[in-house]
């Protein structure tokens, strides 16, 4: 079990015809932007945690904002972000966690992603802002139920970015969109090794298959 199994699976065919129909498109280009969406966060996140400071911060804030709580009723979040609600509360500001992971990336990923699904940039965005909580959720819950110290947290970060890039050719989207920091040299090889293998034991027991 993967980082990226994970996240999916959070989006139940019920969230995905919601989703589908706040953006105007079909369920499947929905689902592959939805795919795309959560690769590239993943990369943003693994790149951010590359930097001590940046990791202490994602750290600090899935202590304070993501227990992973919300998990459990993902449907009613969706629903209240749908109608416009749901910006106030840090748990689920998924604007200002973009502007942390992404940074004035945003559109560009929006564009690659809208490319690889066939979604116009503009959809794309919209997605953006509900996906992201579900990222921050899942991390937030592996955290808190696991354990993890911040070095696991990056292990677990770079596990999950490799497996999203290894994915379906989210490799490519994500080098467009990231640039080389997540190219796989050397000194990154292993850690990400090492963050899949943590990733797996750790979140098939928290999650379970679905």
């Amino acid at each position: 079990m993967n980082l990226m199994d994970i996240l999916q699976g959070q989006v139940s065919d019920e969230m995905l015809g919601q989703l589908s129909e706040h953006i105007g498109a079909e369920p499947q280009q929905t689902a592959q932007a939805a795919n795309g969406i959560f690769a590239t966060l993943l990369g943003g996140l693994a790149n951010n945690a590359t930097d001590q400071g940046g990791l202490s911060a994602l750290g600090a804030a899935l202590d304070r904002d993501h227990d992973g709580s919300m998990l459990d009723d993902l449907a009613g979040m969706v629903g209240g972000m749908l109608q416009g609600g749901g910006q106030d509360s840090r748990a689920t500001n998924g604007i200002g966690m973009l502007k942390h992971i992404l940074g004035g990336r945003q559109e560009v990923a929006a564009e690659q992603i809208g490319q690889s699904s066939g979604l116009s940039a503009g959809q794309v965005m919209k997605l953006l802002p509900i996906l992201a909580p579900i990222v921050m959720s899942v991390l937030g819950k592996a955290k808190s139920s696991g354990g993890l110290d911040l070095g696991s947290l990056a292990d677990v970060l770079m596990g999950g970015a490799q497996q999203a890039q290894q994915q379906n050719g989210m490799g490519d989207l994500l080098g467009n969109i990231l640039g080389s920091v997540l190219g796989g040299g050397q000194q990154q090889q292993q850690p990400q090794q090492q963050g899949g293998d943590l990733l797996g034991g750790l979140l098939g027991g928290l999650f379970g298959k679905r």
